[in-house]
């Protein structure tokens, strides 16, 4: 005992924990193993004196009503023992600790243990906490299971390398070098402690700043990874300098920096993309090395996009098993939706022939008369358009809940009024004869000279009218003569209704 400071300096430099919460565990574990020795539930309290031994003595509490048999005194019976003691005061017992034996001292090892261990899990957790995604070289330890325990190599900490956290291209050995990127601290259970990954995203990352300088300096920055480990990852970075290409200066001359990632991660494929703000053209960069056709931003607020690309692109566009489209859409945080050209012909066609199926709502015929209950009640009888109600008999209509014999005229006048406004339009349409000659003379009389035959020759103004009877032509074509005052008996009434 009389070495006990000492012995504790050394745990507390080897293990990296307070001094004091190192005591604080000896005088615990003390404790519990007095009260195991002498089989005692008393209140007990350790110290250590100016020379470093350990004192441990039954604290008992001066009351004036006792309500606490073991552990309280009545003042009477407190100043039996201690004549200055006063109210709310402290009676101290000490016990002797050299009696105590092998069964204690083990008591006491197991406790002094357990707290140092709950102490430095705790400093290990306030040290890493802050620190999840940066990179760390470690050093293979040991297997366990299909886990592994590395030591990071500057802390000199065990750490674990789950098999969750692993990439399917890893294969380490015990005394390997290895680069693994912090994932978190995990305070309970039996695997507490730092969880590092070689899957994460922020490996790539960690490494790409490690090898290319203008990430390093912020000359170029990484805006976003996407990463299926021992696969594939895709990597958007941008350049704050015009001058500096961003995706040559990750590529590296003649692709070494590069490779050197490549190389850490065991071979794993690496697609280097230009950032860009606008959704549509960072799609493009991000499905390469599919070649795109077009991009339509379907929902901006959900960040729904549909990408068309050509027949022969559309697999290199998806992937093998779709990665390639699974990592883009991590990549730009927006859902994809991967369409051919021919699917897409397909799509339109179908969504034109139903609408050409759908036809016109019957809600149009409230124009022509149909009002509200009749309409309700061909709509209750699944009767939906104007073209579906025209099919129909009178008796099939007569037949339908709500509209009866007295209701089948009216319904059949408005479907007739209808087709006829079409019917009308086409008939307006055709003018007549002396009509067109009134319209070229007073519309486009610009347009008379040097007008052209079928056969070529040159056709003047003047040759459409007599020169005997010259004809002034307003501007609003006031003057033009009416068509219908020309004879009924001339064969060439429209030239005659020209010249007057």
């Amino acid at each position: 005992m009389a070495s006990i400071y000492q012995v504790i300096e050394i745990l507390s430099k080897e293990k990296g924990i307070d001094s004091q919460i190192i005591a604080d565990a000896v005088k615990d574990a003390m404790i519990v193993a007095a009260r195991k020795h002498f089989r005692s539930t008393e209140d007990m309290d350790a110290t250590f004196d100016a020379k470093g031994m350990l004192h441990i003595a039954i604290v008992k509490k001066v009351v004036e009503v006792v309500e606490d048999p073991v552990n309280q005194l009545t003042l009477e019976q407190a100043r039996k023992i201690d004549p200055t003691v006063q109210l709310d005061g402290e009676i101290r017992k000490p016990l002797p600790t050299d009696v105590l034996g092998r069964i204690a001292a083990q008591t006491a090892k197991q406790v002094i243990l357990q707290k140092v261990r709950e102490a430095e899990r705790d400093t290990v957790f306030k040290a890493f906490a802050g620190r999840e995604g940066d990179m760390v070289q470690c050093t293979v330890k040991r297997v366990e299971g299909m886990d592994m325990v590395l030591e990071i190599d500057r802390e000199k900490l065990e750490v674990r390398l789950p098999k969750r956290e692993q990439s399917r291209l890893d294969s380490f050995q015990v005394g390997d070098r290895i680069k693994a990127t912090i994932r978190g601290v995990e305070k309970g259970g039996k695997n507490s402690g730092v969880i590092v990954s070689r899957a994460a995203p922020e490996l790539v990352m960690r490494l790409f700043e490690q090898e290319v300088p203008e990430i390093y300096d912020n000359t170029v920055v990484i805006k976003a990874c996407a990463r299926e480990a021992g696969e594939r990852t895709k990597i958007a970075v941008w350049s704050r300098d015009r001058d500096v290409d961003c995706v040559g200066a990750c590529v590296g001359m003649k692709g070494m920096r590069v490779q050197s990632i490549i190389r850490e991660l065991r071979n794993e494929k690496i697609d280097i993309i230009e950032y860009s703000d606008e959704p549509s053209t960072f799609a493009t960069h991000a499905l390469s090395p599919a070649k795109i056709s077009r991009v339509a931003i379907l929902d901006p607020l959900d960040r729904h996009m549909e990408v068309i690309v050509d027949d022969s692109q559309l697999s290199l566009a998806i992937g093998k098993k779709g990665q390639n489209v699974r990592l883009a859409a991590k990549l730009l945080g927006w859902k994809i939706d991967i369409k051919s050209e021919e699917e897409k012909r397909q799509e339109v066609e179908t969504q034109m022939s139903a609408l050409q199926i759908s036809g016109a709502p019957i809600s149009v015929l409230a124009d022509y008369g149909v009002d509200d209950p009749i309409l309700d009640a061909l709509l209750a009888g699944e009767v939906n358009t104007v073209e579906k109600l025209g099919s129909m008999t009178p008796e099939q209509l007569s037949a339908l809940e709500g509209i009866g014999e007295e209701n089948v005229q009216r319904v059949v006048n408005a479907i007739n009024a209808y087709y006829n406004q079409y019917e009308g339009g086409g008939e307006a349409a055709v003018p007549e004869p002396g009509e067109v000659a009134g319209e070229v003379v007073g519309e486009s009389p610009e347009e008379l000279p040097g007008d052209v035959d079928a056969d070529g020759s040159g056709v003047s103004g003047a040759d459409m009218m007599s020169s005997e009877s010259p004809v002034e032509i307003p501007a609003d074509g006031s003057a033009l003569p009416d068509p219908a005052a020309a004879p009924a008996e001339s064969a060439d009434g429209p030239a005659e209704s020209v010249t007057m």
